[in-house]
């Protein structure tokens, strides 16, 4: 498992499709794609999020509670050999991950229900999910697809990433299935989520780029939005 001490700061903006190919121009210059990408650069991401029978995370979401904490199962490119349990803590604008890797065939019982093998588990987050799913009945909700292009910069550890095709598929068992049927989430569909992370500092160089005209750093949520359906 992967434990991640320190926070980051989490910035997001909501922005248009001029605003990004404007914005996507200005950071080649300096950062290096993310090698993880395909070769146009980008990647599928797939998150399955739990929360409780009183929609606990959702409404401190929407209520703007400083502190709070998610979590999720994901995957990338409908690639099921490499699937992580996350928990993501949020305070305020500050961020800070914690992850397990975990098998397909224990990604199935758990969303098929069957929960008793977590107990044991070698990582310390799948137990902690565990407990979480029995004594505050966490259950996964829906799933968020997105498509993401991600953008890396070493000084302050910068990664600012794009996302867009956000899309939602209300809960159901087979999940992790080959051809995914979910729906639009967006209002305007070619709109864009910039996302900047940094650890201490955000390097003067980037932050004037991202200063463009019209860019206003606001509240976004993917698990929000797509919550609306259900």
């Amino acid at each position: 498992m992967e434990h991640r001490e320190i926070f980051r700061h989490e910035l997001k903006y909501q922005i248009t499709y001029p605003q990004y190919l404007e914005l996507r121009s200005r950071l080649r210059t300096l950062m290096r794609a993310d090698p993880h990408a395909g070769p146009d650069g980008r990647y599928l991401i797939r998150s399955i999020y739990f929360d409780d029978f009183a929609d606990k995370a959702l409404r401190e979401k929407v209520d703007g509670i400083p502190g709070r904490e998610k979590f999720r199962i994901r995957y990338y490119n409908d690639d099921f050999s490499f699937i992580l349990l996350e928990k993501k803590v949020k305070d305020s604008y500050l961020c800070r991950k914690y992850d397990a890797e975990i098998a397909w065939q224990e990604c199935r019982q758990l969303l098929g229900g069957r929960t008793g093998w977590m107990r044991g588990h070698p990582a310390a987050l799948v137990q902690e999910l565990y407990a979480k799913m029995r004594y505050q009945v966490l259950r996964p909700r829906v799933q968020v697809s997105y498509i993401r292009e991600a953008y890396l910069y070493p000084p302050g550890n910068v990664r600012v990433t794009f996302d867009s095709h956000i899309r939602t598929s209300l809960y159901h068992q087979d999940f992790l299935e080959g051809h995914v049927a979910d729906i639009d989430a967006g209002d305007r569909p070619r709109d864009r989520i910039l996302e900047i992370k940094y650890d201490a500092f955000l390097p003067g160089v980037i932050e004037s780029l991202i200063q463009t005209g019209g860019v206003r750093q606001q509240a976004f949520s993917k698990y929000q939005a797509c919550r609306r359906f259900g």
